[in-house]
């Protein structure tokens, strides 16, 4: 869709329609981004995607013991190991997995700071929620 920039007062602006913003969730007064990509919604991007891997990981925690968890973590890192796929955040994993430390393994998994949200990034519990879980977290995203 292209939009036509117009003046508004003394800037310049494009006008949005009705049915774009409903579709997005926006009403008057609320936020959208301007990226180099385009406008989109505020909150979408990189911060809606930390949020939605935080909520399988909190589901994950809820549905799981610490045990059942690490021994995923380390099951699929080692098929993935043998299979050549291996990103530095697997190291990191690892050695939490392999700590036995449930504290260490849930602040991973459920913190919201830096390095939580570059950590669910490579999640390796994945597997454990069942296909219609996981398809209802996204659609609630």
């Amino acid at each position: 869709m292209k939009l036509t920039v117009r003046r508004v007062g003394n800037s310049l602006g494009v006008i949005i329609p009705r049915a774009t913003l409903a579709r997005w969730n926006v009403a008057e007064g609320g936020l959208l981004e301007l990226t180099e990509q385009g406008i989109r919604p505020a909150g979408t991007g990189h911060r809606a995607l930390d949020e939605l891997k935080r909520s399988m990981a909190l589901e994950v925690v809820r549905r799981f013991s610490a045990a059942q968890i690490r021994a995923q973590i380390l099951a699929n890192l080692h098929r993935w190991g043998g299979q050549g796929t291996w990103v530095s955040a697997y190291d990191d994993w690892k050695r939490i997995a392999q700590s036995g430390e449930d504290g260490a393994l849930f602040a991973a998994m459920l913190g919201r700071d830096q390095e939580s949200d570059r950590l669910r990034q490579s999640m390796p519990f994945v597997g454990l929620l069942p296909k219609e879980v996981v398809r209802s977290l996204n659609e609630e995203a």
